[in-house]
């Protein structure tokens, strides 16, 4: 790896290091950690540091969006700084107002009795929210979307079956941590379903 002055104090600039930085090259080789993160508390800890960072995914060995463009950033000849994506807070706000308070509402004329609370722990939601973005699988307005058309066909769901749908519903934090916005994701890029999609892991955890 040949890093020249200029990236170094990018690098540091930006808040990495190089063992971050050189454990991050043998993540995108595909290099198993198993046994070397028994054997090493250090390098255990470097590879939750990147995952923190949003720069590999938490549940697989594979670099994000903007892990990709910092190895690339690395490997230019030119003198141009390495702009880290930021995140616009109002992103985060428009996606907690569209998640349901509780599973009580009220909708199409009939009201539904619920027992939950399920917009929970805001600031650890918009932490996971932000790593999710910059992760660059997803955009917030994606993710947004994804989560009003969810809610609206659990809504309109339970009017047509008189039974609450959103009582299946998992808490905000335990939604993004499992990643259960996923399937209705996959579900709008082939056009929005028509029926409810079926949620998977509804109990909270």
């Amino acid at each position: 790896m040949n890093i020249t002055p200029f990236h170094f104090r990018e690098l540091l600039v930006k808040g990495y290091s190089l063992d971050q930085l050189f454990v991050l090259r043998l993540v995108n080789e595909q290099m198993d950690f198993s046994t070397l993160m028994t054997e090493s508390a250090k390098v255990t800890a470097l590879k939750q540091s990147l995952i923190r960072k949003g720069l590999i995914y938490e549940n697989e060995d594979k670099l994000t969006t903007l892990g990709h463009e910092l190895l690339i950033f690395m490997e230019t000849k030119e003198e141009v700084k390495f702009v880290k994506k930021k995140v616009d807070v109002s992103e985060f706000e428009e996606w907690w107002k569209a998640y349901p308070g509780s599973d009580t509402f009220e909708h199409k004329g009939k009201i539904f009795r619920g027992c939950r609370s399920l917009r929970l722990n805001r600031d650890e939601c918009r932490i996971k929210f932000n790593k999710i973005l910059l992760e660059g699988e997803y955009s917030a307005n994606e993710l947004i979307e994804g989560l009003k058309y969810d809610v609206q066909q659990k809504l309109d769901t339970s009017v047509k079956t008189n039974i609450n749908k959103l009582t299946f519903m998992q808490n905000s934090l335990t939604y993004l941590n499992q990643r259960s916005y996923e399937p209705i994701m996959e579900q709008i890029k082939k056009g929005f379903p028509k029926e409810e999609t079926k949620v998977y892991g509804g109990t909270d955890i």
